[in-house]
C-alpha cells in the first residue's frame, strides 16, 4: 500500500454533494445504516457507487450463499486484490454479523489453510476464478460441486468478483482511511503472511 492516494477527489457527504451523488448516498444510508468512508469517495462517480450498491445487494440477497459463505468469497477476493479497506471491513462483518469462525477469517487474511472443508473449497474456487480470469478447468468445477455447491454458485462468485473489483480498485486509488468500527481488524497487505509480527496487521 502506498502512502499517498493516487486520486485527490475529496470524500463527499450527503450535505455537500451534488443532487445525483446525494441521491446515491441516501440510498446507501438506507441500505447499510451509515455512510462508510469508501462510499464517500466512490460517489465522486455516482454511477460507480450506484452500480456497486445494486450488485452488492443482489449478491447478499440472491447469491444462494449463506452469510458466512458470502463473507468468505468477499474476503478471498479482497485479499487477493490487496485491499486494506475491504479485508478489514469484511473481517469485522464476518466476526460480528456473518458469524464466520475467527480461525477461518484469520486463515484467509493470512493466506494459510482454512480449517473447514467446505469453506476451504469455496475460497479455493474463488481464487481459481480470479487466477484463471474466468477460465477454470472442468476438474476444478467438478471439485467445487462435489464440495456441496452448484454450477449456479459459480456465476454468483462472478457477481462478487465484479462487485469487489469496483470497491477494491477504488480503495487503491483513494487509499481510503478505515472507519473507526473497522480498525480492530485492520489488515495490511504488506504483512499478510502468517509469520508477520507487525502491530499494523495484528488482529
Amino acid at each position: 500500500m502506498s502512502t499517498q492516494p493516487t486520486l485527490r477527489l475529496p470524500a463527499q457527504t450527503i450535505e455537500n454533494s451534488s443532487p445525483r451523488a446525494k441521491e446515491v448516498l441516501e440510498k446507501a444510508l438506507a441500505q447499510v445504516g451509515f455512510i462508510p468512508n469508501m462510499y464517500g469517495y466512490m460517489v465522486n462517480s455516482p454511477a460507480l457507487l450506484d452500480t456497486y450498491l445494486f450488485g452488492y445487494n443482489q449478491f447478499r440477497t440472491e447469491s444462494g450463499f449463506n452469510p458466512a459463505e458470502q463473507e468468505v468469497v468477499f474476503l478471498t477476493i479482497s485479499r487477493e486484490n490487496g485491499c486494506h479497506y475491504c479485508v478489514s471491513a469484511h473481517s469485522v462483518i464476518a466476526d460480528a454479523f456473518s458469524k464466520v469462525p475467527v480461525e477461518v477469517t484469520d486463515a484467509i487474511r493470512n493466506g494459510t489453510e482454512i480449517p473447514d472443508a467446505k469453506l476451504k473449497a469455496l475460497s479455493h474456487f474463488t481464487q481459481v476464478l480470479l487466477d484463471s480470469r474466468g477460465h477454470p478447468c472442468k476438474t476444478e468445477v467438478a471439485a467445487f460441486v462435489a464440495a456441496g455447491y452448484t454450477e449456479a454458485h459459480v456465476l454468483s462468485i462472478l457477481l462478487a468478483i465484479s462487485v469487489k473489483t469496483l470497491s477494491n480498485y477504488a480503495n487503491h486509488l483513494f487509499e481510503t482511511p478505515l472507519d473507526d468500527m473497522f480498525k480492530p481488524r485492520e489488515w495490511n497487505p504488506a504483512c499478510a503472511g502468517s509469520t508477520c509480527s507487525s502491530k499494523e496487521c495484528a488482529a
